[in-house]
């Protein structure tokens, strides 16, 4: 079993989802806060990812706390791998330590690559991650829209498309809409996502906002683009999780009036700006750009083959 090496006085334990949700996600916050003023995690997202298909929070989550039993850091491993070290607990070899665990732990689940997320102005971690051997794959962007440049106005429909929003715990808009977005995302993701894994990201998670979600559909009824918002309260602003449409209906300009439908139904909630990431495998960058949205700031998928 991976073992990790602290600096003396601290410890390590493996996360109970079920008592330790609360304080990972305030870990998760304070260093948002630290690199970015803001804090966007919820816990919602951090419930999906020890979740997720294959993890197993007992031998794959370890929790660190210092000598004083304050929280010092977190992370996780699978096919992809997440670590935390508190600001006020940096500099102490922590961050390595939970790397260095990270990558036995994988090797001691067969995982043949790591894939690690950085946000680009993190130079440390950045820093860190490459004296490990990770390398950059693809780049990530955040974009954001102001809401109050919005038109008054919605664009005319198009021909032979209709636009409603998602039915919160209808089975049939669920099932569609994990058929239709996992198929559009076989161009490029590594693996399709069940539906209970999909759902636990998506339509499932507490932060869902269905009336922020529009579904298109053709006129023979078949679903054919999809845009799925979440709540995300602490930040103030509305969040895209995904957007996809029919690999036979693109370029029609299907996407781009999801996304209109979406900005003005988190506008009329009173929220000031919408974000959305999206990276360079997906090529929609410039769709986003097109609508008005304009890069935030960026970040790097890093990739470490083990095997």
């Amino acid at each position: 079993m991976a073992q990790v090496e602290l600096p003396p006085g601290h410890t390590a334990r493996p996360i109970d989802p079920a008592t330790d949700l609360p304080a990972v996600r305030d870990l998760v916050h304070t260093c948002e806060r630290a690199l970015d003023g803001t804090a966007t995690t919820d816990a919602g997202a951090l419930a999906a990812v020890f979740a997720r298909p294959g993890l197993d929070p007992a031998t794959d989550t370890l929790l660190v706390h210092a000598p004083d039993g304050r929280l010092a850091g977190w992370a996780w491993t699978d096919r992809r791998t997440d670590a935390d070290v508190h600001p006020d607990h940096r500099g102490r070899g922590i961050g390595t330590a939970l790397l260095r665990w990270i990558e036995q732990r994988a090797r001691e689940r067969g995982t043949a690559e790591l894939a690690h997320v950085v946000p680009d102005r993190d130079t440390a971690a950045t820093a860190l991650l490459h004296a490990h051997g990770f390398r950059p794959a693809v780049t990530s962007w955040l974009l954001a829209i102001d809401l109050d440049d919005l038109p008054e106005q919605l664009p005319p429909a198009l021909e032979g498309i209709t636009v409603r929003p998602f039915r919160a715990g209808d089975p049939a808009d669920e099932q569609a809409t994990h058929r239709l977005i996992e198929d559009a995302f076989d161009e490029w993701q590594q693996r399709r996502k069940d539906f209970d894994e999909w759902a636990a990201h998506t339509v499932r998670r507490p932060s869902f906002a269905a009336d922020r979600s529009p579904l298109a559909f053709a006129a023979n009824g078949q679903l054919v683009g999809a845009a799925l918002a979440l709540d995300l309260p602490d930040t103030g602003e509305g969040y895209v999780e995904n957007v996809a449409v029919h690999g036979g209906h693109r370029h029609r300009g299907i996407a781009r009036h999801l996304l209109r439908h979406t900005f003005r139904a988190c506008r009329a909630a009173g929220l000031r700006s919408c974000t959305l990431w999206t990276h360079s495998g997906t090529g929609a960058l410039d769709l986003y750009l097109k609508v008005g949205m304009t890069v935030r700031h960026s970040s790097t998928v890093l990739k470490k083959t083990l095997q």
